[in-house]
């Protein structure tokens, strides 16, 4: 992590190298805390919902997206890491690179209980939903977009994007939600 931090980079994502055993090795992530600082890292929480519970919480998940963790996707739980981050990556992983709409559900509780911003990824396929995650996220939920992308073979315009979050950043007296999203 030092060394991504020395060659420049001002920040590193972290995923499931913080979950040992399917479960939240805090003891790992505060000694990543005290390496480069929390300024520095950006959690990325891939989520799902458990296929037994279709309606029920989204669970983190690793080992490619494979292995439920023992962490739902809660106010506490983003309370608790927050202040050992400077930012949350969560992906939708039942949507990411489907281009099947986004996870509304996940994007509104983003943006009721993050205290730190926050990137949400996975299925968004039109302005249309980069307005939902900008409004289910009270305009606190940033969005990536990737295979949706047409310089991905997808059907948005890069340039339609690109465009949108100019008007926003007008609209918002200059203050962008972030730099155009891509993935």
């Amino acid at each position: 992590a030092r060394r991504c931090g020395a060659g420049g980079g001002s920040h590193i994502i972290v995923t499931s190298w913080v979950f040992v055993d399917g479960k939240l090795n805090e003891e790992r992530l505060d000694a990543l805390v005290a390496a480069v600082g929390a300024h520095r890292i950006v959690l990325d929480l891939s989520c799902r919902r458990h296929p037994s519970d279709p309606t029920g919480p989204f669970h983190v998940v690793m080992d490619k997206w494979q292995r439920f963790t023992d962490c739902t996707i809660t106010k506490d739980l983003l309370d608790r890491l927050a202040g050992r981050c400077a930012e949350f990556l969560v992906h939708g992983v039942d949507v990411e690179g489907k281009g099947c709409g986004i996870e509304a559900d996940l994007v509104r509780q983003l943006g009721e209980w993050s205290s730190v911003p926050v990137t949400y990824a996975g299925g968004c396929r039109s302005l249309e939903d980069v307005e939902m995650v900008r409004h289910l996220g009270k305009g606190r939920v940033d969005v990536t977009i990737g295979s949706a992308l047409d310089i991905f073979g997808g059907a948005l315009a890069y340039a339609d994007v690109v465009a949108w979050d100019a008007k926003e950043a007008g609209a918002s007296g200059g203050a962008s939600t972030g730099a155009p999203a891509t993935a």
